[in-house]
């Protein structure tokens, strides 16, 4: 249920949609086929902000539509446009730069799983789409209690520090319907993924971190 709710996220943040992935999005009645479901009132509105987004998706023949969210995704994940960077450095580091410990402590993680993340001057290794692939590998091959906490751990420490802020800006500069949907329901399914381990391992959760400002500028990344 976590790897493939992972996985699917995941592909939705790695590149641009196209008419296939749109056609395969409304025939899964996304996100209601989602494994998780929501539990919190914040985390209902969250998909059904993400339903609302599908729902407004173009038909495959509206070329402008299609041209549109290209250029709302490049410039979430690609030009920094929109100062909502999709790597982990950004939000935690004092100078709001690239590359810094996050990416080394997320590579770690990576070859501890007997992963490697494919090329890290394209997408760093703190890049939201290998941390959430990293989550669905960890989930499919956990068999004990202690495998199921060290993925709470490492929610704590790397995703769930920085995807609120994320999310938060997301929603304040795009003009994406399904882009915001995107953000905020991959914040909350983080949110619900995090509770359920909690629930069934008892790994109770640390306080709550204190988040960058959404508000406040900085450069993002080119990646």
């Amino acid at each position: 249920m976590i790897a493939e709710d992972a996985e699917s996220l995941a592909a939705l943040h790695d590149r641009e949609l196209t008419a296939d992935m749109i056609a395969a999005l409304r025939a899964a009645d996304f996100p209601s086929c989602l494994g998780l479901l929501p539990q919190s009132q914040a985390a209902v509105t969250a998909w059904r902000a993400m339903a609302m987004g599908v729902a407004a998706l173009p038909d495959a023949a509206d070329r402008q539509a299609f041209d549109e969210l290209a250029a709302e995704y490049a410039a979430i994940y690609l030009t920094g446009a929109h100062g909502a960077s999709p790597c982990e450095s950004v939000w935690t580091d004092d100078d709001h730069l690239t590359c810094q410990a996050p990416m080394f402590q997320m590579r770690d993680i990576y070859e501890a799983a007997g992963l490697v993340a494919t090329d890290w001057r394209q997408r760093p290794d703190d890049h939201l789409v290998p941390q959430l692939l990293y989550i669905a590998h960890a989930a499919r091959q956990a068999g004990t209690d202690d495998d199921l906490r060290r993925i709470a751990t490492v929610l704590d420490e790397h995703p769930l520090r920085w995807l609120p802020d994320f999310a938060a800006r997301v929603t304040l500069r795009s003009a994406s319907a399904f882009y915001v949907g995107l953000a905020v329901l991959t914040a909350a399914w983080l949110d619900a993924c995090r509770d359920a381990l909690a629930a069934q391992v008892g790994a109770p959760r640390p306080p709550a971190p204190v988040h960058a400002a959404p508000h406040n500028d900085f450069p993002a990344p080119d990646a």
